[in-house]
């Protein structure tokens, strides 16, 4: 009867949010696939979604300190903006946001000791977004009067786990990119540094996607498993999400496939929607499942709507240089640029060059050779090779033989002349 009181109480409060049970499922559905579960486990997702958020509402909230790094927010405004009414809202229900810079109505003071506060009685988890600015004694970034680091090294201690959402929190971002005046980085390699063993989920994306985001919180608040005992792949990502390529899922596969690609915007293979990797599409080197998540409700994705993949995905935790902005510029090209001490150029046009020169070099040789006559049939060349001349029995060339020589060589090897032989060759 519990039980039933319970899920009565949670079909109330999705209808009192104009949310269906049909679009309840279809959140738990995306949940499980996010963590990388069977669909079989939709139910129990079901489950503890409706366990939770029910404790929830009677006191049970589970904290969450939000911190902006060196970032543009663009990771908030992506979770921030989820059409009203929505599903994942009702899973918002089971967190307390005790601390954002960019959500929180309370600005100053009073949300500076809502930090402290939630910091000191721990059991929380803390969310970052940007990257680490670590120039300056971290003093690139200032925040209520303290460098930036201090701010995350203060929060991280003593978290339960960290996200690190967005690709700037993952590994820098854009502001690990050349040439990185501020030695910005990610929180994993940071807290690395600075001695702090917390485990750290990494969860990439320029923005990331707000479903990421609810399926860890998912993991680690609602199906009650340690940030130990998620399924993160090397990198620390959710494997579920980050452990196969965009071009794995891409409805546009096919056509790679048959080799059927879009080489300009605006042709008719454009309009037919063929492959876009001429154009610089990132997918096979990019593990995200944009494919399948998608965006804006699961309405489209960047392939979908006519855009290469930029590869937004693609970010090393452990190598700042490795960031998705210096490996895949220029984005509309096939190729990434190449640094040369100051000088950024492409491939395509350093093979262009050295085409060029070789083309140049053939022409002078050529010139050369008309004044030096060689080319008007004034050289001499060598009738026979000296190696065939003194080892006739292991010539390499072969040659014209005159009758005498001919008959010569027919003594030299029976004994006797050729009865054949000619006047000429007597």
């Amino acid at each position: 009867m519990e039980g039933e009181a319970a899920m009565s109480a949670f079909a109330n409060m999705l209808e009192a949010r104009g949310v269906t049970r049909r679009d309840f499922m279809k959140l738990c559905g995306t949940v499980a696939a996010a963590a990388g579960l069977s669909q079989l486990t939709v139910p129990q997702v079901a489950q503890a979604l409706e366990t939770s958020v029910i404790g929830a509402t009677k006191g049970n909230l589970y904290p969450v300190i939000w911190v902006e790094g060196a970032s543009c927010t663009g990771c908030t405004e992506s979770f921030a903006q989820a059409q009203t009414p929505n599903a994942a809202e009702v899973v918002l229900d089971m967190i307390s946001l005790n601390y954002s810079e960019t959500l929180s109505a309370a600005a100053g003071y009073s949300m500076e000791e809502a930090k402290e506060q939630t910091i000191e009685a721990g059991d929380y988890i803390l969310i970052y977004e940007g990257a680490i600015q670590e120039k300056w004694g971290g003093n690139a970034l200032r925040v209520a009067g303290k460098p930036g680091t201090e701010h995350l090294i203060e929060a991280a201690k003593n978290a339960n786990a960290v996200v690190a959402l967005g690709s700037c929190a993952v590994n820098g971002g854009w502001m690990g990119a050349k040439p990185n005046v501020t030695d910005a980085m990610g929180v994993q390699q940071y807290l690395k540094k600075a001695g702090i063993n917390v485990p750290v989920v990494n969860v990439p994306g320029c923005p990331a996607n707000p479903e990421w985001l609810t399926s860890v919180l998912v993991d680690v608040v609602l199906m009650k498993l340690k940030p130990a005992d998620l399924d993160l792949n090397s990198e620390g990502k959710p494997a579920g999400i980050f452990n196969q390529t965009i071009h794995d899922n891409c409805e546009r596969r096919g056509h790679f496939e048959n080799g059927e690609f879009v080489y300009e915007f605006g042709s008719e293979e454009e309009k037919k929607g063929y492959c876009l990797y001429p154009l610089g599409c990132r997918g096979p080197q990019t593990k995200s499942n944009c494919g399948v998540v998608m965006w804006n409700d699961r309405r489209s994705w960047c392939v979908q709507a006519g855009a290469p993949c930029i590869g937004c995905c693609e970010a090393n935790p452990n190598d700042p240089g490795q960031n998705w902005v210096e490996v895949n510029t220029p984005f509309l090209k096939r190729h990434r640029s190449l640094h040369i001490g100051d000088w950024d150029v492409q491939p395509t046009t350093i093979a262009v060059g050295v085409t060029g020169l070789l083309a140049a070099a053939l022409v002078v040789h050529g010139f050369g050779m008309k004044a030096t006559g060689r080319m008007d049939g004034g050289a001499d060349f060598e009738k026979k090779r000296a190696w065939d001349a003194k080892h006739p029995e292991k010539s390499v060339g072969t040659y014209e033989v005159s009758e005498a020589e001919r008959q010569k060589m027919y003594k030299e090897d029976t004994g006797h002349d050729d009865p054949n032989a000619t006047k000429e060759g007597r």
